[in-house]
């Protein structure tokens, strides 16, 4: 199993802060750093600065937006990032959500399956270079009746195939990813139950197209906090999972509290929804389940995180991307430095 580092979003004052995590993990041997967008910094623009001040490790997008981009823009980005940073690039895609789809890139939130397989599609083609045209749903390329004709990328990627990988959560979505990416970015993941959350779901994709977990990346992002006090500890992740369970979606279309439920927090899941979406945040994050915090965030000292990621890795984990907690640049560096020992502690180096 290896390690990967999740800087997040940029663009709130941290930069500096987040460039240094990235290149102390480039010293340290992560395989990737991934960087987020919604509507804030872009992902592109924020690898190519870290890509150019860093040698080894991997930049990777966790997530570039499908509605934010059409699938031959993404196509020449990437082809662009990989060549630039000399074969270093991981694509990662996702639908985003309701709101930030509609309310911010003014796209519908539609037949989202249906939307990704169309995009990766074109995408994959593009990055082939063969001349792209696609008759679907959702794009046509090139338009009818007009002068556009099937055009190819000039620019070549360092690599014949750049990773491509698709943030999932939903059974159907874990599906489709096994079905046709190279690895899944997932969060919320506990491996006492992944199987029937993330991986049961992926193996069924890979049956589809003739294959196997063998060699796909199963990503999971985990927060990681060092201590002895484990109740303190997994305070300080309450207000971020009351976020995702209660705040992220309407009450109808939230993925991470569908993912909680099937964890076996049906009760909790709806009360920690109920006071979030009423304004009781600081009640949403009190009735978060500590066990919940625990099975899906990496706490403790070095001894109890190595037997975690031993779990992680024994569930199938192939790359396990750390969010490391901490204000501080030497917080976030010691959490980084922890993550190594502790995966090298648990033999799995």
């Amino acid at each position: 199993m290896r390690l990967g580092i999740n800087l997040g979003y940029w663009g709130a004052g941290m930069d500096a802060d987040n460039l240094a995590v990235a290149r102390e993990a480039d010293r340290l041997g992560y395989a990737v750093c991934w960087a987020a967008e919604a509507y804030g910094s872009d992902a592109a623009t924020v690898l190519s600065w870290v890509a150019a001040q860093t040698e080894r490790i991997d930049v990777g997008s966790a997530i570039f937006q499908i509605p934010a981009r059409t699938p031959t823009m993404t196509a020449m980005t990437a082809a662009t990032l990989d060549s630039l940073s000399g074969g270093r690039f991981r694509l990662g895609l996702g639908v985003s959500g309701p709101q930030v789809s509609e309310g911010w890139y003014g796209v519908k939130f539609d037949k989202p399956l249906a939307r990704t397989r169309e995009y990766v599609e074109i995408v994959r083609k593009a990055m082939a270079r063969e001349r792209v045209a696609h008759d679907g749903e959702h794009w046509t390329l090139p338009l009818p009746d007009g002068p556009g004709k099937p055009i190819k990328l000039t620019v070549h990627p360092v690599r014949e195939r750049v990773p491509l990988y698709i943030a999932a959560i939903g059974p159907k979505n874990l599906e489709q990813t096994g079905e046709i990416a190279d690895g899944a970015l997932v969060i919320f993941f506990a491996p006492e139950h992944a199987e029937e959350t993330t991986l049961g779901s992926l193996r069924a994709g890979r049956a589809k197209a003739g294959k196997d977990l063998e060699g796909f990346d199963v990503v999971p992002t985990v927060p990681m906090a060092v201590g002895d006090d484990i109740d303190a500890l997994a305070d300080i992740f309450r207000p971020y999972t009351a976020l995702y369970v209660g705040g992220m979606g309407s009450a109808k279309q939230n993925f991470y509290n569908k993912l909680a439920r099937r964890m076996g927090y049906e009760k909790e899941a709806a009360e920690i929804q109920e006071k979030y979406l009423s304004g009781d945040k600081a009640g949403a994050a009190a009735a978060v389940p500590r066990r919940l915090i625990d099975s899906t965030a990496l706490l403790g000292g070095v001894e109890r995180i190595a037997d975690r990621m031993q779990a992680y890795a024994d569930a199938g984990v192939t790359t396990l991307s750390l969010a490391p907690a901490g204000f501080t640049l030497d917080e976030r560096i010691a959490g980084l430095r922890t993550g190594v020992e502790a995966l090298e502690r648990a033999g799995l180096a």
